[in-house]
């Protein structure tokens, strides 16, 4: 676990994170999420175009040679942090956040040359279907198979709740080959292959149900196998997970900026709400959360970069993911509660942030579930060795 650090940000990465605020703040309003949210594709067609190709935000963590800019996991979740606060309706997390890092962990140098780059213009869409349970890496999850024919393989089976499953132009997906877990390349449009979109509680992020039924591949399809694959997939879940609990510190930051607004409007008794103590009391808590939220994730962000144990990698996704889940939930409702009768009205945005809250707290392991890995994994560490 890391010990006491220096979290601050420098200044590229204040102006990083002050531009992607100004951006966002401008193109990713209530009234244009909500618009998206309705669409038939979930996200925003001109956000995304803004986003890859005239920022570069899809090239961020990807490797220069690989047409990325080679920036930092810190600046990446930045990035996502803003995206949070604003609910952005867009293909980033499922393409950069789960398809670019999959690639970069898993696959070899020619796959990657041949996928990264398009995925750094935003060209390319993608996404990752881990098992047949959800948005989480289990090799127990793992139910689809495949099968060696004459030149590639056919592939069969499920895989449920995939972000982005209807719209993503390529399907990063697991499946069990002789006995052994691994990932192959499908493109969206393969005979065989169908996405069934969700009808899921936060609008503002799509999943859908993939079924594969006999759909072949070519060799070239299979990106990593084994135990490798085993490795590469485990260290992408705790990428992920802080990845996400980023999106969730924005979305809490949110709900806390509009409280306060509001409560600085409304008026009851003859004086605004934000004079009452109670008010108060309710408020500083909220940021309490928040500010133990975000030194936990830019914690566990730094130590991405700097350390190869997955395992410690891992323990620290888990609390920074356990943090922002309870974090978000917490004043998601809390902004309903303290925008009184309007707090959950479709006029309002508290209800947009709580359906979040609850969705996002399934993904990459609940906090119970992360709460006993961490559990599990200390008392094996702490465990005597018997000396026999």
């Amino acid at each position: 676990m890391i010990g006491a650090q220096d979290f601050s940000l420098t200044p590229d990465q204040l102006m990083i994170q002050e531009s992607a605020a100004q951006f966002l703040d401008d193109r990713s309003a209530s009234a244009m999420v909500r618009a998206a949210m309705e669409s038939a594709s979930g996200f925003d067609a001109s956000l995304w175009t803004a986003m890859s190709q005239d920022l570069g935000w899809t090239g961020t963590h990807i490797p220069e040679a690989y047409g990325g800019l080679d920036l930092s996991f810190v600046e990446l979740t930045l990035l996502l942090e803003q995206m949070g606060r604003r609910l952005a309706c867009s293909p980033f997390f499922a393409t950069v956040v789960m398809g670019a890092t999959t690639l970069m962990m898993a696959a070899d140098h020619e796959t990657k040359a041949r996928l990264l780059p398009q995925i750094a213009s935003g060209e390319l869409t993608a996404t990752v279907g881990f098992g047949a349970r959800g948005v989480d890496w289990d090799p127990a999850s793992v139910t689809a198979v495949a099968e060696p024919v004459e030149g590639g393989y056919r592939l069969s089976g499920g895989f449920r709740h995939v972000p982005d499953g209807s719209t993503a132009a390529l399907l990063l997906l697991v499946a069990r080959l002789h006995g052994e877990i691994a990932l192959f390349s499908v493109n969206a449009n393969a005979d065989g292959l169908t996405a069934r979109e969700h009808a899921n509680l936060d609008r503002t992020r799509r999943i859908a149900h993939v079924t594969l039924d006999g759909v072949v591949v070519d060799s070239t399809s299979l990106i990593c196998r084994g135990t490798s694959l085993n490795d590469a997939l485990a260290r992408v879940r705790a990428m992920a997970g802080i990845a996400l609990a980023s999106e969730q510190l924005g979305a809490a930051q949110q709900c806390l900026d509009m409280t306060l607004a509001y409560a600085a409007e409304r008026v009851q008794f003859g004086r605004p709400i934000n004079s009452f103590q109670a008010v108060k009391h309710r408020c500083a808590e909220m940021m309490v959360k928040i500010e133990a939220t975000r030194s936990a994730i830019y914690g566990a962000a730094r130590f991405v970069t700097t350390t190869p144990d997955t395992a410690s990698l891992l323990l620290e996704a888990a609390c920074a993911k356990t943090f922002a889940s309870e974090a978000l939930f917490f004043c998601a409702q809390e902004a309903i509660q303290l925008h009184g009768g309007v707090g959950f009205t479709w006029e309002y945005d508290p209800h947009l942030y709580f359906k979040r809250a609850q969705a996002s707290s399934q993904w990459f392991g609940s906090p119970g579930t992360l709460r006993e890995e961490v559990a599990i994994s200390l008392l094996d560490a702490a465990r005597p060795v018997s000396c026999q």
